[in-house]
C-alpha cells in the first residue's frame, strides 16, 4: 500500500501476453527507477504463459490485481474483428476497475492504459488522475492509426485495399499493402481505430515502446505539427525497450544442459509467440527444412491449426521415437544430435540471452522483436498476424537485421527448401555474419536510450516528474 507522500501509478493491460508483459515492464521501471508505488489491473486468463509471467518475482511496492473475467459472446458476432473484441471486453470491465480504484485509501495519482482500454479515462476523470497511453508497440504503427484515422474510409478501402496503393503517411515510411494492418480491410475496424485515436488525443500523453534512435524519423512526426502532430496533439514519449528480463526465472534443467553444451551462436531458436500456430502442411515443411539445415536448433512447438490465429489445440498422437503425428514420422530421431522440441511454451527472454543463440526465427510481435534486439540476435521474420506484417517490414527494410521468407505464390506455403536456405544463411553466411554486427549495435544504443541520462530514461521522468506535480496540485 502506498503512503501519502508517494506517488501512485495504476496500469491497465487488455488481454493477451503482448499487451500485459511491457505493461508488467513498465510498472517495474516506474518502481524502480522512480520510486512509485504502481498497481497493474488486467483481465484474468488461464493461459499457461501469463500464469507463469505472473509466478515472476516483481518489485515490493507493484500490485497485480487480475479483474474479473467477462463473457462477451452476447454482445458480438462470432467473427468479430479481434480488436473489437478487445474494445468490448475493456469496456465491460470498467465496474470491477471502478469498484476497484474508488475502495483504494490512497488512489492512484495516474492511468496509464494500452490501446485498447481508453475507455476507463472515464473512471481516470472521475477520480481526477492523469491519463496515458501506452503503445505497447512501435511509433510507425501509432502513425498507420492516426493517419489512417484521419482519412474517409472509402479512400483507404478503394485506393489501399481493393487498389492495393501504397498507404503514405507524412513523415514516415508508406505502408505497403502487403504489410498492411488486417484491420485496415474492415470498415467497422477502421471506424474502432478512428476511436482509438481519437481517444489518445484526450490524454495527458501517449507512451511507447520504442526508442529515440531505433525510430527517429518516425517520432519526429508524430511531434511536428506539419505531420502528424497537428493531428496528436499530446505529447509523445518514446520509453522502450520495456522487455522481459532474465531475472530469476531459470532456464529447464534439460534446455540448459543442452544449450550449454553448443558452440557460441550456433542455435537457432524458432518460436511463434503465445498464440501464434501454423498450418499442418506449414509445420511439416518447417520441420523438413530445419532437419534439412544440419544447423542447431531449439524449437517451441505448438500443434498445427488451420487458421494462423489459433492458440490452444489437443496434442497429437506420438509415434514410435515420441514424434507427434503432426510432425514428419522420425524427425526426433533423426534430428536427435541437432536439434531439441519444446512443447507449447518457453523462457523466451532466458534462451535469447544464451551465449549459444545465434539466431531466431520469429513471428515478429513487437515483444519478441525487442527481447531479439537487446540481446544481440537476428532474425529470420515470419510474420502471422496484427501489425505483425508491418514490423517484418521494418527489421528488413529498415534496420538490416532479419530476413523474410519467399512465400509459394502456389501452395501459399514457406517451402522447406526456402526454410533451409534462410536458416543457413542466417547461421553461416556473411550475409547473416552482416545482420549480426548491425543487432548488436542496437542492442548497445537499446541500453544507452534506457541508461540514465539516455533518451529513453528522460522520457519515462518527464512522465514521473508530471505526476509527482500533479500529486503536490
Amino acid at each position: 500500500m502506498p503512503n501519502n507522500a508517494q506517488p501512485h501509478v495504476a496500469l491497465l493491460a487488455s488481454p493477451g501476453m503482448g499487451h500485459l508483459i511491457p505493461i508488467i515492464e513498465l510498472g517495474k521501471r516506474m518502481v524502480s527507477h522512480h520510486e512509485f508505488h504502481v498497481t497493474i489491473f488486467f483481465v484474468a486468463s488461464d493461459h499457461a504463459s501469463i500464469t507463469s509471467l505472473l509466478k515472476s518475482p516483481t518489485p515490493h511496492n507493484l500490485d497485480i490485481v487480475a479483474l474479473p473475467f467477462v463473457d462477451i459472446s452476447g454482445l458480438i458476432e462470432p467473427n468479430t474483428h479481434l480488436v473489437t473484441k478487445l474494445l468490448v471486453i475493456m469496456r465491460e470491465s470498467l465496474p470491477s476497475l471502478r469498484s476497484l480504484i474508488a475502495a483504494m485509501k490512497i488512489r492512484p495519482t495516474a492511468l496509464i492504459v494500452d490501446l485498447f482500454g481508453a475507455d476507463a479515462f472515464e473512471i481516470a476523470q472521475e477520480f481526477g488522475m492523469l491519463k496515458y497511453v501506452f503503445v505497447t508497440t512501435n511509433a510507425w504503427f501509432l502513425a498507420v492509426i492516426f493517419h489512417s484515422s484521419s482519412l474517409d474510409k472509402q479512400v483507404i478501402l478503394e485506393g489501399h485495399v481493393k487498389g492495393q496503393k501504397p498507404l503514405k503517411i507524412p513523415g514516415c515510411k508508406s505502408l505497403f499493402f502487403k504489410d498492411t494492418l488486417e484491420s485496415l480491410h474492415d470498415i467497422d475496424s477502421v471506424d474502432e481505430s478512428e476511436f482509438i485515436g481519437t481517444k489518445m488525443t484526450k490524454s495527458n500523453g501517449i507512451l511507447i515502446n520504442t526508442w529515440q534512435d531505433l525510430e527517429s524519423s518516425t517520432i519526429e512526426a508524430l511531434r511536428d505539427n506539419n505531420y502528424l502532430g497537428g493531428l496528436i496533439k499530446v505529447p509523445i514519449y518514446p520509453i522502450g525497450p520495456l522487455v522481459r528480463q532474465e531475472g530469476k526465472q531459470v532456464l529447464d534443467k534439460q534446455v540448459k544442459q543442452w544449450l550449454d553444451k553448443q558452440p557460441i551462436e550456433s542455435v537457432i531458436y524458432v518460436s511463434f509467440g503465445s498464440g501464434g500456430t501454423l498450418s499442418a502442411k506449414q509445420m511439416t515443411e518447417l520441420a523438413w527444412g530445419l532437419e534439412q539445415s544440419q544447423r542447431k536448433f531449439i524449437w517451441v512447438v505448438r500443434p498445427p491449426s488451420n487458421n494462423a490465429l489459433g492458440s490452444y489445440f489437443t496434442i497429437g498422437k506420438p509415434d514410435g521415437d515420441g514424434t507427434p503425428d503432426y510432425l514428419p514420422q522420425g524427425f526426433f530421431t533423426r534430428t536427435k544430435d541437432i536439434g531439441l522440441v519444446i512443447p507449447m511454451w518457453a523462457p523466451q527472454a532466458q534462451i535469447l540471452s544464451h551465449p549459444s543463440v545465434g539466431g531466431f526465427l520469429s513471428h515478429c510481435g513487437w515483444n519478441s522483436t525487442l527481447e531479439s534486439i537487446t540481446n544481440g540476435v537476428p532474425m529470420i521474420a515470419w510474420p502471422l498476424y496484427a501489425e505483425q506484417k508491418m514490423n517484418a517490414a521494418m527489421l528488413t527494410e529498415d534496420f538490416e537485421i532479419a530476413v523474410r521468407p519467399k512465400v509459394s505464390t502456389t501452395e501459399e506455403i514457406v517451402g522447406r527448401g526456402e526454410i533451409e536456405g534462410m536458416v543457413r544463411m542466417m547461421m553461416a553466411d556473411k550475409e547473416g555474419h552482416a545482420m549480426k554486427n548491425i543487432v548488436k549495435e542496437l542492442k548497445q544504443n537499446a541500453e544507452k536510450a534506457l541508461d540514465k541520462g539516455g533518451s529513453s530514461y528522460n522520457s519515462l521522468s518527464q512522465v514521473a516528474q508530471d505526476c509527482l506535480h500533479h500529486l503536490q496540485v
